[in-house]
Parts: structure tokens; sequence; C-alpha cells
């Protein structure tokens, strides 16, 4: 098994947001990789520049970052069809590869280019791949504190051989912290990318880590479409797979977050919580994860329970209060 870890620039509108092209915010204009043996020993590298072909002005914030020049991607760089395909031959050179990357944009955007281009895209779906700033983020502190890549250099005392911000150097810099991380102790923490989603129930993923499980529904139409989904409501153990008697319903804390307790007969109190995200076309798909909770985190839920009821209660009575007045000035 060898790991691609790369790393991709992309430029936007010059006139921001609202003069974007619908569905591709981002274009790429630098595509920079190392290639990894299964010791994490570096036996390849792959860089390209990309010619902008939609936003042919660079927007002053990625010149500034990257300190690229449009001249120079025009003379140097290939259309992006050419440049992914050759990536995607150099990452089959040499047998099965896993994608490895920094955060979690960057094969969303591999594949919006490529499908708006009109490349086929050849991943696996659902792609699982390694988010290494999470692996970082797992063995370094507490699991949340995000590092930029070139804070985690200094942080880990890394040489500053290259400059940052541009896609080969980020790649390099990222293999380097692959290999001074105690990569094997987190090889279980795989990532999934959510650009290319289940469409049906027999595709819906589920996923067992050290210390949790994770499911992703197909797509819904709405997000109570979504919530009243009986898989989507299940609570199951992390670790045995026992379907579980609820002890706390599932209950919101906003309108994308739910939290909810059971309690397994065999391992305890299992804590689950509901994300709902927004799919490209405006839809909604589900991330659940379950996991094992102490009795001090049950009894956090409980409060988290109580408290959002709370705010519930104080919204439907100002609601009330200000139908009230309206009325009253009618």
């Amino acid at each position: 098994m060898n790991y691609i870890v790369f790393d991709l620039e992309w430029n936007q509108s010059p006139e921001g947001k609202e003069s974007s092209v619908e569905g591709f915010p981002f274009e790429i204009i630098e595509i920079g990789a190392v290639k990894l043996d299964q010791d994490l020993n570096q036996i390849g590298t792959f860089h390209q520049l990309v010619r902008p072909q939609i936003y042919q002005k660079l927007h002053y914030k990625i010149s500034e970052v990257t300190h690229m020049e449009l001249s120079v991607l025009k003379k140097e760089g290939c259309l992006f069809p050419e440049a992914a395909q050759a990536f995607l031959n150099w990452c089959r050179e040499g047998g099965e590869s896993i994608f490895c990357t920094w955060g979690s944009m960057d094969l969303t955007e591999l594949q919006r280019n490529m499908e708006f281009f009109g490349m086929s895209i050849p991943f696996p779906k659902p792609l699982l791949y390694y988010d290494v700033q999470k692996l970082y983020r797992i063995l370094s502190g507490d699991g949340k504190a995000v590092l930029s890549l070139d804070q985690a250099v200094e942080e880990m005392g890394i040489r500053e051989e290259k400059p940052f911000h541009q896609a080969f150097d980020d790649a390099y810099y990222t293999g380097k912290i692959m290999r001074n991380i105690d990569f094997h102790r987190v090889k279980d923490f795989l990532s999934m990318d959510y650009y290319r989603l289940p469409s049906a129930r027999e595709e819906e993923v589920y996923l067992t880590f050290p210390g949790y499980s994770k499911y992703v529904s197909r797509v819904f139409g709405s997000r109570e479409e979504a919530l009243k989904d009986k898989i989507v409501n299940d609570m199951v153990c992390p670790q045995c797979r026992r379907m579980l008697k609820k002890k706390i319903r599932w209950f919101p804390v906003s309108q994308r977050l739910y939290y909810g307790l059971a309690v397994c007969p065999e391992h305890g109190f299992v804590r689950g919580k509901i994300r709902i995200k927004k799919q490209e076309e405006g839809r909604v798909f589900v991330v659940k994860t379950m996991k094992p909770a102490s009795e001090s985190a049950a009894e956090d839920i409980c409060a988290r329970r109580d408290e959002a009821k709370k705010k519930r209660t104080e919204r439907n009575r100002a609601k009330r209060l200000a139908q009230k007045s309206r009325k009253q000035e009618a």
C-alpha cells in the first residue's frame, strides 16, 4: 500500500463569490504530491501547474498567499484535464494507494473540477482517505484544536526547507509530518470524502473506529425527511452493534445538531450525535456518531437537553408575546 500525499492550490472569481460560476467556486491551478511506501519512505513526486480557463485573473488573496503569477501559469501550465489525468496515472504507478491530505477540502475540489471539465471520476464510493490534520490533532492534544500546516511543522520542529502555500511544498511538509507522528497508532482513523454521497439505502456507510462508530446516510430532500428516517433515528452500541433503547431521545441544540443518549446492557451509556449537512444541490444528509459515555458525559447530555428545552420555551414565549403585541397594535 502506497500513500499519495497531495495538495492543491486554486483560484476563484476576482470579483468575489457573487460572480462565481454556479457550482464551481474554485478552479485548480496547481497539483503537488509526494508518494510514500508502506514504511512512509518517499518514493516519488508529482508537480504540475494548471492553466486557468474559467477565472483568468488571479484573486488578490490567491496572489498574496501563493505568490503565483498568471503569466507563469499560462506559460508553464497545461489544461486541467491533462494535468488531472497525468496525476491519476502517476498515482496508479506502483500499485494500490490511498490519498492523504492536510484538511478535508482537496479531494472534494479535485472531484468538482474533474466533473466540471467532463472527466469521469474513477475513485471508489465511499472514498476513504487520511486527513493528516485530524490525525495530528488526535495525537497531539485533545483532538479538537485545529492547527494550520505551518503551525504543525513549527510545533514538531521540522526544518522549514521550502515556502508554504504552494501545492508541492505543502504536500512535502504533510508527508514529513506523517513520517514524524506515530502514524500506525492512528491508522484506523480514516476519513470519508462527502462529494459523492450514498444515493440509496444499500449505499449508506457504516464505519467503526477505535472508541466510536459513524453512519453516513443517503441524501434526503429536507432535514425533516431525514429526521423521520428509522435508520437515522436508531441508536446502536458502537462496541457490540446491539440496537439500544433510548434514555434521552434525539433533541436539537441547533438546526443542524442533535444529541441523544442510550444504554447498552453490556457496555453502559452510549452518546449519540447527529449532524445535518447540506449537499451540493441544497438537499441534506446525516452523519451520525455513536460513542461510549461515562456517567459524567451522560449527565452532560441531560444538562444539554434541559438547557435546549429551556431555550425553546423562552423562544416560544417571546414569539407569542410578539404576536400578541402585533395584534394589539392592529
